[in-house]
């Protein structure tokens, strides 16, 4: 077993190096396993990622090569909703701003028509994706008083089959409509970009953007735009284009809420989804199905 315990993530040249001789790699996102890598293991068998999406994975490569590749759903589902519910609480009653406002000695005490924020009640969630994590987040809509909209390409019944209220719309006429556009695509050339400037003029210039999902499927100096002209009110963002670096604009600004990819990272998720990946890795050596392989 050869186990990186760093601080700093492996350079494409030390995965190359790392995975001669080896029969699975556990991968975390920023973990990034190309074709190059891929054809380095020539004992490789299975690559675990300890994560739900799987884009930092050539998966053709891996197939190419007889590589099974598996991945950490439904262990997730629950703590990565609760963050999003989190964004969403943060930038409509602007607490992260206050909190900033508090720290730096700038409050002056209570005033009536001081920083007010926006009421969810009788509003519209928008929900760009509407897988497991999708419909766990429109599950809690109904306890905010928001009704829910929603864009998938197909929908799978949820993880606990909760049955979720919600009508599909038109990407259109969701951004238009929807208070609150909350996002949880996987990252494919199809979804990159997919908030571009052309997306953010279509929403309401009071509504917010979520983005819990991956960093590149919004344009981050097109949000910089939106957020600076008053395109929309403001977004909340656990993911980035070029993690760790985030857009300089963005930190300039107060009407968006900035968390540090923390989806996933409660202490009982993170330890099932690390249990998960190396079940997954057992269970491939020893000549069984994988129990969550990728579709």
């Amino acid at each position: 077993m050869d186990l990186h315990d760093g601080a700093a993530y492996l350079t494409h040249e030390e995965l190359i190096e790392r995975v001669r001789g080896k029969q699975g790699i556990i991968a975390l996102m920023p973990d990034v396993i190309d074709r190059e890598v891929i054809a380095a293991g020539d004992d490789l068998a299975v690559i675990a990622v300890v994560a739900v999406g799987y884009n930092n994975v050539d998966v053709a490569a891996a197939r190419e090569r007889g590589v099974t590749v598996t991945n950490t759903p439904d262990v997730l589902t629950e703590a990565t909703a609760n963050l999003t519910w989190a964004l969403i609480l943060d930038i409509t009653r602007r607490i992260s701003e206050g909190d900033r406002l508090v720290r730096s000695g700038r409050w002056r005490g209570f005033a009536f028509d001081f920083m007010l924020g926006s009421d969810l009640v009788g509003k519209q969630l928008g929900i760009i994706g509407f897988g497991r994590i999708g419909q766990a987040v429109a599950a809690r809509a109904r306890a905010f008083g928001m009704r829910v909209a929603y864009l998938s390409r197909s929908v799978r019944a949820a993880s606990g089959g909760r049955p979720v209220e919600a009508e599909p719309m038109a990407i259109d006429r969701l951004l238009s409509t929807s208070d609150v556009v909350s996002l949880h695509v996987p990252l494919t050339p199809e979804t990159r970009h997919l908030i571009d400037q052309a997306a953010l003029a279509r929403m309401k210039r009071s509504a917010y953007l979520i983005n819990a999902a991956r960093g590149p499927v919004v344009d981050e100096s097109a949000l910089v735009w939106a957020l600076s002209n008053g395109i929309i009110s403001g977004a909340a963002l656990d993911v980035y284009e070029e993690e760790p670096t985030v857009h300089p604009g963005l930190l300039r600004l107060d009407n968006v809420v900035l968390a540090p990819h923390l989806g996933s990272s409660t202490t009982e998720t993170r330890t099932a989804m690390a249990d998960l990946a190396v079940r997954n890795v057992v269970a491939v050596l020893a000549g069984e199905p994988p129990l969550t392989p990728v579709p």
